[in-house]
């Protein structure tokens, strides 16, 4: 196979950690890449966050449902459907009355540094892993410091970037760069900074995306007229 057909496809990821969507959205595009064996795929996850505004000691179950969805009725039919697309892509949902919906800010800012030192999709697993299954308290920052842990951090480490109030404004610019961009939802899924795929959609999307991809950047170029008149 020639050079330009092992060109890797590029995918940026934006998404928020309390996004039970992108949760989903990162199984099936793993269940994609599975399944592909065409040009490598590089992926980069980037910061969004679903509720800026969301208070540092978090919000309970029902009262943050209740205030999204209008009722609890409405919000358990939610949890029910989500649960039960979960269960098909190896995810226990638990929304039992212990989950907390927190500020994700301090998330991103982890999320920056451990891409930096080359394990961003590690922890971005590890944080919806403890989110949205084992329904730990990500405001805590016990709780962060234990999974910085995981991850060869120090307690004095974790600390020391989700106080790092530069970098806090940093991933707030670029939250507000996608939203410029016009992506007002999440997961979004950039394929070589030409293609959006919006939403958790099915892995067989990405592979028809990777295929058409693929085939439109890999053609071989055909016989053409060029501004320095050396073919015509």
């Amino acid at each position: 196979m020639d050079s330009v057909a092992q060109t890797p496809i590029k995918i940026d990821i934006v998404s928020d950690v309390a996004c039970p969507w992108c949760y989903v959205g990162k199984r099936r595009l793993e269940k994609a890449l599975a399944q592909w064996d065409g040009a490598a795929v590089e992926i980069e996850w980037h910061p969004y966050q679903l509720d800026p505004n969301m208070p540092v000691d978090g919000l309970n179950r029902d009262t943050y449902l209740g205030n999204k969805f209008g009722d609890i009725e409405r919000a358990q039919q939610m949890t029910d459907h989500l649960t039960t697309i979960g269960k098909e892509e190896g995810i226990d949902f638990d929304f039992g009355d212990t989950w907390l919906a927190v500020n994700t800010l301090p998330l991103h800012q982890m999320l920056a540094v451990a891409g930096q030192e080359g394990f961003k999709n590690e922890l971005k697993e590890r944080f919806l892993k403890a989110y949205f299954v084992e329904t730990l308290h990500l405001n805590d920052i016990q709780v962060l410091e234990t999974i910085g842990a995981e991850f060869g951090w120090t307690p004095e480490k974790v600390q020391s970037i989700i106080q790092n109030k530069e970098l806090g404004k940093a991933i707030q610019q670029k939250i507000a760069q996608y939203q410029e961009r016009g992506v007002s939802g999440v997961p979004f899924f950039i394929i070589n900074n030409k293609y959006g795929i919006s939403g958790a959609q099915p892995s067989e999307v990405f592979l028809d995306a990777f295929k058409q991809i693929t085939t439109l950047e890999n053609t071989t170029e055909g016989e053409s007229c060029d501004i320095n008149g050396e073919n015509c």
